[in-house]
């Protein structure tokens, strides 16, 4: 599928700036305009929109329990995760609590631990994990897995102590769509 890449950075607050606010009032990345002028916003809503409308390569298994174990895998990072240690409530906790940086990492570092215990426990002892976090195809969960552990680096979270989450990043961080995707490949990754 061919797109235009638009970066606006969060830490410089571009998503605030009217351009940006057009396209999603929420203020939050990522939003995808289509060429007919609608826009798509939400994460997984995304994922799975290019999913229905472009079915190869599949982002979720063809089965209905496959589908709901990836998508409960998805939102664990997604929903449970992902929200508490966005920039906007650390910046939150910054401003309303006086968190300096080290009550933002042990905040972060909370949030992310209380998941990935249980993430690591459920991919590792079932045997619909693969190579993968479904199987051998990366999907929606995949990408879930894949960002938020370039996301735990800005706190120097080591995944080592969930073995099989690391090793299916190291799995993703190798294919060529996965790293060209990473933060330090973007144009706003400064």
């Amino acid at each position: 599928m061919d797109y235009d890449y638009v970066s606006y950075a969060l830490r410089a607050k571009e998503n605030y700036s009217p351009r940006f606010l057009a396209l999603n009032p929420q203020g939050l990345v990522p939003a995808l305009e289509r060429d007919d002028g609608t826009v798509l916003t939400q994460s997984l809503a995304i994922i799975e929109w290019l999913d229905e409308t472009h079915p190869g390569p599949a982002l979720l298994p063809p089965d209905a329990d496959g589908r709901a174990r990836v998508r409960a895998l998805s939102y664990m990072i997604a929903c449970e995760v992902h929200p508490l240690n966005n920039l906007r409530v650390l910046n939150h906790l910054a401003d309303r609590f006086g968190a300096d940086e080290a009550g933002q990492k042990a905040w972060f570092t909370h949030w992310v631990t209380t998941t990935f215990e249980p993430l690591e426990a459920m991919l590792a002892g079932d045997p619909a994990t693969g190579p993968l976090c479904h199987g051998d195809t990366p999907g929606m969960a995949d990408i879930c897995l894949y960002a938020q552990v370039w996301n735990n680096r800005r706190f120097a979270i080591d995944t080592a102590r969930w073995p099989t989450i690391s090793a299916i990043f190291e799995r993703l961080d190798a294919i060529d769509a996965f790293r060209k995707a990473a933060p330090p490949n973007q144009p706003d990754a400064a």
